[in-house]
């Protein structure tokens, strides 16, 4: 095949343009987010005011999504270990924040092969935050 030939497609997507946009992951956040609302073992870990979070993790899972670097330009380099270690992540934590984030995921219009990539994500990366 050469470049020429239309069974050769040298497009690539990211999982932002994939979804949607940034739409997709302002849902998926607010989704996830009201699962956290009533969580005994989530919720005490979360200030009382959730916006500014849900903004910040939207607009970190779009730019994480291959999406604008909207985050990075607010809140610099994300840190995130860094920006976690205030708070105590153990295996029950790390386990109720992924629960949460695969439920408002399957909410969620997505392929099963991007579902399957953004799972992944959520589970290595939940694993990284534990500090206890």
């Amino acid at each position: 095949m050469t470049q020429d030939d239309p069974g050769l497609n040298l497009e690539v997507t990211t999982v932002y343009e994939r979804v949607g946009g940034n739409a997709f992951f302002v849902e998926l956040v607010e989704q996830f987010y009201r699962l956290v609302e009533v969580d005994p073992v989530l919720r005490p870990l979360y200030p009382q005011d959730l916006k500014p979070g849900k903004a910040h993790l939207a607009a970190f899972l779009a730019q994480y999504g291959g999406g604008p670097p909207q985050y990075s330009l607010d809140r610099g380099h994300p840190r995130l270990r860094q920006r976690h270690m205030p708070f105590p992540i153990g295996q029950t934590e790390r386990d109720a924040w992924v629960v949460h984030m695969i439920s408002a995921l399957q909410s969620m219009d997505v392929s099963a092969d991007v579902a399957a990539v953004m799972t992944d994500y959520f589970e290595r990366t939940a694993t990284l935050m534990m500090n206890s």
